[in-house]
């Protein structure tokens, strides 16, 4: 038995259709005997016409009233998951981020994550349910408010969560097949990229790669998370990400290089 953290991204989850899509591979993974935790982003664009109503009643809006704004997005579609999940005929519990024990910094729209306090989490699993967590958001220990982590703060939540919780394995499931040596809508030679070491993920994210944010790249490398991209709607390889060095070296192409000397704090 495995435990997995997997996360669909807003593409994965834009419908009620995808999100029964979704659902189906968790219970799935559940059913199979493993521990099953579920990070899920916002439905589609949900987060950018949440930010445009937010602009058309106030064109400042406060950071604190933005954030709970946009964290609702989040739990729309987590609460929707678990749902559809509940009708397959298994056990799900959704959390939002701060329930879930996501700890950050004070920063309202680019907080990061300064602790993980999973005891909620594994005792839901040890009942033998499925938990989703509402990713991109969190709570301020010393503030009390409810925080946002910004671009691919979803992304970031899962790895988290799957270091806090020692998981086997984060699975980011997305509308890509996994990652190439470069973008295969410019380069049709472009190649899906079996494994891949952290820094060249981290290389490939600072060069503008949208497949995983950086700051989720930088804290899988700090803690050693492995990470498996796969496609949402197929069931082909994908990609995994780790420190184990590819049997067979690829030239990874990317449009453009990180800037000299530039590289995350990581040990």
């Amino acid at each position: 038995m495995a435990l997995i953290v997997q996360k669909y991204g807003g593409s994965s989850v834009w419908s009620t259709d995808r999100i029964k899509h979704a659902a189906r591979r968790v219970v799935a993974a559940h059913t199979a005997g493993h521990e099953v935790v579920v990070v899920v982003s916002a439905m589609g664009d949900t987060t950018d016409r949440l930010l445009g109503m937010a602009r058309e009643v106030d064109p400042v809006p406060p950071p604190r009233e933005l954030d709970l704004l946009l964290a609702s997005g989040e739990q729309v579609s987590n609460t929707l998951t678990a749902m559809a999940i509940h009708a397959l005929g298994a056990r799900a519990c959704s959390l939002s981020g701060p329930q879930a024990g996501i700890v950050t910094t004070s920063v309202h729209g680019e907080a990061h994550i300064v602790d993980v306090r999973p005891e909620r989490i594994r005792r839901l699993l040890d009942h033998g349910a499925i938990v989703l967590v509402a990713g991109f958001q969190g709570v301020c220990r010393e503030t009390g408010e409810v925080t946002t982590l910004g671009r691919g703060g979803s992304d970031t939540t899962a790895i988290a969560l799957a270091a806090a919780l020692k998981a086997d394995v984060c699975e980011i499931y997305t509308d890509v097949d996994g990652v190439y040596t470069a973008d295969p809508r410019l380069v049709p030679t472009a190649r899906l990229l079996r494994h891949l070491t952290y820094e060249e993920m981290w290389e490939l994210a600072a060069a503008g790669a949208r497949v995983l944010a950086l700051r989720s790249v930088e804290h899988a490398w700090r803690y050693g998370v492995t990470v498996h991209v796969r496609s949402a709607q197929g069931d082909g390889p994908g990609t995994v990400v780790s420190d184990r060095l590819r049997e067979v070296r690829e030239p990874v192409l990317v449009g453009a290089a990180a800037p000299a000397g530039a590289g995350p704090e990581v040990p």
